[in-house]
Protein backbone atom coordinates (compact mmCIF):
# COMPACT_ATOMS: atom_id res chain seq x y z
CA UNK A 1 0.00 0.00 0.00
CA UNK A 2 1.38 3.47 -0.52
CA UNK A 3 -0.08 6.52 1.45
CA UNK A 4 -1.59 9.40 -0.28
CA UNK A 5 0.44 12.35 -0.40
CA UNK A 6 -0.93 15.02 2.02
CA UNK A 7 -2.98 17.65 0.26
CA UNK A 8 -2.33 20.99 0.11
CA UNK A 9 -4.29 22.98 2.84
CA UNK A 10 -6.12 25.77 1.31
CA UNK A 11 -6.24 29.22 3.12
CA UNK A 12 -9.56 31.44 3.82
CA UNK A 13 -11.21 32.64 0.55
CA UNK A 14 -10.88 36.17 -0.31
CA UNK A 15 -14.40 36.84 0.94
CA UNK A 16 -14.07 35.61 4.41
CA UNK A 17 -10.61 37.85 4.72
CA UNK A 18 -12.62 40.57 3.37
CA UNK A 19 -15.42 39.99 5.73
CA UNK A 20 -13.86 39.75 8.71
CA UNK A 21 -11.60 43.24 7.90
CA UNK A 22 -14.64 44.43 7.57
CA UNK A 23 -16.68 43.15 10.51
CA UNK A 24 -12.88 44.39 12.30
CA UNK A 25 -13.42 47.98 11.14
CA UNK A 26 -16.75 48.06 12.16
CA UNK A 27 -16.71 47.03 15.69
CA UNK A 28 -13.63 49.29 16.09
CA UNK A 29 -15.81 52.35 14.73
CA UNK A 30 -18.74 51.21 16.82
CA UNK A 31 -16.54 51.40 20.18
CA UNK A 32 -14.65 54.76 19.37
CA UNK A 33 -18.35 55.78 18.89
CA UNK A 34 -19.60 54.67 21.98
CA UNK A 35 -16.69 56.07 24.47
CA UNK A 36 -16.14 59.61 22.47
CA UNK A 37 -17.40 61.51 25.27
CA UNK A 38 -17.23 59.30 28.29
CA UNK A 39 -14.19 60.62 29.71
CA UNK A 40 -15.61 64.25 30.19
CA UNK A 41 -18.49 62.56 31.53
CA UNK A 42 -17.51 59.74 33.65
CA UNK A 43 -18.81 61.41 37.20
CA UNK A 44 -21.70 58.88 38.99
CA UNK A 45 -24.11 59.87 40.08
CA UNK A 46 -24.69 58.47 43.59
CA UNK A 47 -25.09 59.29 47.28
CA UNK A 48 -26.32 57.76 50.27
CA UNK A 49 -29.11 55.78 48.55
CA UNK A 50 -26.89 53.95 45.71
CA UNK A 51 -26.38 54.55 41.61
CA UNK A 52 -27.99 56.73 39.03
CA UNK A 53 -29.70 53.34 38.39
CA UNK A 54 -31.60 52.94 41.55
CA UNK A 55 -35.35 52.99 41.69
CA UNK A 56 -37.04 55.55 42.77
CA UNK A 57 -35.85 58.69 40.72
CA UNK A 58 -38.66 61.46 41.61
CA UNK A 59 -39.16 63.29 43.48
CA UNK A 60 -42.26 66.15 44.09
CA UNK A 61 -42.64 69.13 45.97
CA UNK A 62 -45.08 68.63 48.94
CA UNK A 63 -45.47 71.62 50.50
CA UNK A 64 -42.13 71.65 51.52
CA UNK A 65 -42.43 68.37 53.53
CA UNK A 66 -39.83 66.91 50.47
CA UNK A 67 -41.56 64.06 50.30
CA UNK A 68 -40.07 61.72 47.36
CA UNK A 69 -42.50 60.75 44.00
CA UNK A 70 -43.44 57.24 43.04
CA UNK A 71 -39.89 55.85 43.19
CA UNK A 72 -40.70 52.88 45.96
CA UNK A 73 -36.76 52.77 47.07
CA UNK A 74 -35.35 54.05 50.32
CA UNK A 75 -34.81 57.85 50.43
CA UNK A 76 -32.21 60.08 52.07
CA UNK A 77 -33.49 62.18 54.82
CA UNK A 78 -34.42 65.48 53.55
CA UNK A 79 -31.08 67.04 54.98
CA UNK A 80 -28.88 64.81 53.23
CA UNK A 81 -27.68 64.95 50.04
CA UNK A 82 -25.27 67.13 47.18
CA UNK A 83 -27.46 70.37 47.07
CA UNK A 84 -28.59 70.85 43.24
CA UNK A 85 -30.48 74.29 42.67
CA UNK A 86 -33.37 75.97 43.82
CA UNK A 87 -36.77 74.62 42.66
CA UNK A 88 -37.26 78.27 40.65
CA UNK A 89 -34.05 77.26 38.84
CA UNK A 90 -35.79 74.85 37.22
CA UNK A 91 -38.37 76.10 34.20
CA UNK A 92 -41.67 74.33 33.79
CA UNK A 93 -41.73 72.14 30.95
CA UNK A 94 -38.08 72.09 30.91
CA UNK A 95 -35.35 71.44 33.25
CA UNK A 96 -31.69 72.09 33.88
CA UNK A 97 -27.98 70.25 32.98
CA UNK A 98 -26.05 69.69 35.90
CA UNK A 99 -22.92 68.41 33.94
CA UNK A 100 -20.21 68.18 37.35
CA UNK A 101 -23.08 65.82 38.96
CA UNK A 102 -24.09 64.18 35.98
CA UNK A 103 -27.80 64.57 35.66
CA UNK A 104 -30.34 66.79 34.50
CA UNK A 105 -33.06 67.67 36.99
CA UNK A 106 -36.77 68.56 35.05
CA UNK A 107 -39.92 70.17 36.27
CA UNK A 108 -42.70 68.61 33.87
CA UNK A 109 -45.74 70.40 36.04
CA UNK A 110 -45.53 72.69 38.12
CA UNK A 111 -44.22 71.35 41.25
CA UNK A 112 -42.98 67.95 40.29
CA UNK A 113 -39.64 67.58 39.94
CA UNK A 114 -37.47 64.53 38.11
CA UNK A 115 -33.93 63.63 37.64
CA UNK A 116 -32.23 61.72 34.87
CA UNK A 117 -28.85 60.39 33.95
CA UNK A 118 -27.20 62.84 31.46
CA UNK A 119 -25.51 60.57 29.35
CA UNK A 120 -27.30 59.64 26.50
CA UNK A 121 -27.59 55.87 25.98
CA UNK A 122 -27.06 55.80 22.40
CA UNK A 123 -23.17 56.90 22.37
CA UNK A 124 -22.78 58.02 25.99
CA UNK A 125 -22.83 61.64 24.48
CA UNK A 126 -23.78 63.90 27.35
CA UNK A 127 -27.30 65.84 26.35
CA UNK A 128 -26.84 69.00 25.52
CA UNK A 129 -30.30 71.21 25.98
CA UNK A 130 -34.04 71.01 27.55
CA UNK A 131 -36.44 72.72 25.61
CA UNK A 132 -40.19 72.19 24.58
CA UNK A 133 -40.99 69.13 26.92
CA UNK A 134 -37.99 67.33 25.51
CA UNK A 135 -33.80 66.43 26.70
CA UNK A 136 -32.00 66.77 23.61
CA UNK A 137 -28.52 65.13 22.86
CA UNK A 138 -26.25 67.08 20.24
CA UNK A 139 -24.34 64.19 19.31
CA UNK A 140 -26.88 62.08 17.07
CA UNK A 141 -30.45 64.49 18.16
CA UNK A 142 -31.79 61.88 20.62
CA UNK A 143 -34.43 63.37 22.74
CA UNK A 144 -36.16 62.44 25.66
CA UNK A 145 -39.14 63.34 27.84
CA UNK A 146 -38.74 65.12 30.52
CA UNK A 147 -41.73 63.87 32.06
CA UNK A 148 -40.00 60.44 32.12
CA UNK A 149 -36.79 60.19 30.72
CA UNK A 150 -38.40 58.23 27.68
CA UNK A 151 -36.92 57.72 24.32
CA UNK A 152 -38.81 60.46 21.86
CA UNK A 153 -36.80 60.26 18.76
CA UNK A 154 -33.36 59.71 17.45
CA UNK A 155 -30.87 56.39 17.11
CA UNK A 156 -31.67 56.11 21.22
CA UNK A 157 -33.12 52.71 21.93
CA UNK A 158 -33.92 53.25 25.14
CA UNK A 159 -34.76 56.27 27.59
CA UNK A 160 -32.57 57.97 29.96
CA UNK A 161 -32.05 56.17 33.62
CA UNK A 162 -33.40 58.06 36.47
CA UNK A 163 -31.44 59.34 39.22
CA UNK A 164 -32.66 60.21 42.72
CA UNK A 165 -33.36 63.37 43.78
CA UNK A 166 -35.16 64.92 46.79
CA UNK A 167 -37.07 68.60 47.40
CA UNK A 168 -37.23 69.98 50.42
CA UNK A 169 -38.83 73.33 50.79
CA UNK A 170 -37.25 75.71 47.91
CA UNK A 171 -34.18 73.01 47.44
CA UNK A 172 -32.96 69.71 45.43
CA UNK A 173 -30.74 67.08 45.90
CA UNK A 174 -29.64 64.86 45.16
CA UNK A 175 -30.38 61.93 47.41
Amino acid sequence: MTSASPKPVAGPARRTVVAAAGAAGLAAALTACGSGDDSSNSSSVSGSSGTAGSTGGTASQDTGSGTSGSGGGDNAAAGSGTALAKTSDIPEGGGKIFKDQGVVVTQPTKGTYKAFTSKCPHAGCAVGSVANGVIVCPCHNSQFSVTDGSRKAGPATTGLTAANITVSGDEIKLA
